[in-house]
């Protein structure tokens, strides 16, 4: 009689195909690792169709910006006397060499709208770095500093906050006179009280929690403690911010242009463009449509971008899954 032991009754026979081949045996599954920040903030992002729409348009108005030199098929500022107010191409009495018109100078429009948005996206973008450096330094010190320079820091930008940003931006130019550089410095000081009081805020909200405290323990210097512990984690609300800003720049700067204290002729610049071309409204409207078509363009694309940062970015606004 054969005994049958404890491992011949534990042991599975291998799976058969019909044929009687054996049939292969599955394979484990692998983990799924969970998403990097850079994916999960694309996938916040996209979520927003707007924002990817805007996210297109305004990158091939940055595009035609760069490349403003090599894709216009005028000189900007070259004046053709037998063309004066051409209409587009496609109106009735238009040229083909000029697809978008004249003004009432005769320079080619579309020639003078591609280089006026390497003015009027470079101010914008020269305006919020030159102040959102600054401004984030002021907040942090504030911050960190509460009984000696917050007082002073925060009183100072209140005296500035007083004066819409536009209104500041036009005392600033009525002291440094009209100008491209100018006219940047006017909107970055216009905007820096926005930067210092969400970085305090920011940073305030960000003392209280354990690893600032854990940093503190460890030794770590105040500096330190600023820019390696407490500024990463305030970057959120400043990118939001920052990209708003630059819309708001933007406008500000067509503003300024249009009041005569910005950019200066003959520098293609939007604002200006639709300074000089306010008189022509009713003959030659397109002088004015399309610098402030442009505006209009550059100005909801970035807030469309920006509405969709804040939903990337803010952990509040995230929908739980």
């Amino acid at each position: 009689m054969t005994r049958t032991t404890h491992d011949d009754m534990s042991a599975t026979p291998a799976p058969s195909t019909p044929d009687g081949a054996a049939a292969p045996m599955p394979t484990a599954i692998a983990p799924i690792s969970p998403p990097g920040p850079l994916a999960e903030f694309w996938r916040g992002f996209s979520a927003n169709r707007g924002a990817l729409v805007a996210l297109i348009v305004f990158t091939l108005l940055a595009l035609a910006a760069l490349f403003a030199p090599l894709i216009a098929p005028h000189d900007p500022v070259h004046q053709y006397r037998d063309a004066m107010l051409t209409p587009p191409i496609w109106m009735e009495g238009g040229q083909a060499r000029f697809l978008l018109g004249t003004d009432e100078l005769g320079r080619d429009l579309l020639s003078r709208l591609l280089h006026g948005a390497r003015v009027s996206l470079g101010i914008g973008l020269a305006s919020v770095v030159l102040s959102l450096i600054p401004g984030v330094l002021l907040g942090l010190l504030a911050a960190f500093h509460q009984r000696l320079l917050a007082p002073v820091v925060m009183r100072v930008m209140d005296v500035m906050l007083a004066l819409p940003g536009l209104l500041l931006a036009i005392c600033v130019i009525t002291v440094l006179g009209p100008g491209l550089m100018n006219t940047v410095i006017a909107i970055a000081v216009g905007s820096l009280p926005e930067y210092v009081r969400l970085t305090r805020a920011a940073a305030l909200a960000e003392l209280g929690k354990d690893y600032v405290t854990a940093s503190r323990v460890a030794g770590a210097s105040t500096w330190r403690l600023m820019f390696s512990a407490v500024l990463p984690n305030c970057l959120a609300p400043l990118i939001v911010n920052a990209s708003l800003s630059f819309s708001a720049a933007i406008l500000e700067a067509a503003g300024l242009g249009f009041l005569g204290l910005g950019v200066q002729a003959p520098m293609a610049e939007w604002g200006t463009m639709l300074s000089s071309a306010r008189d022509y409204i009713v003959r030659a409207p397109w002088v004015v449509t399309l610098p402030g078509l442009a505006i209009l363009l550059s100005v909801l694309s970035v807030n469309l971008m920006g509405d969709g940062l804040r939903d990337a970015l803010d952990p509040r606004l995230k929908k739980v899954s």
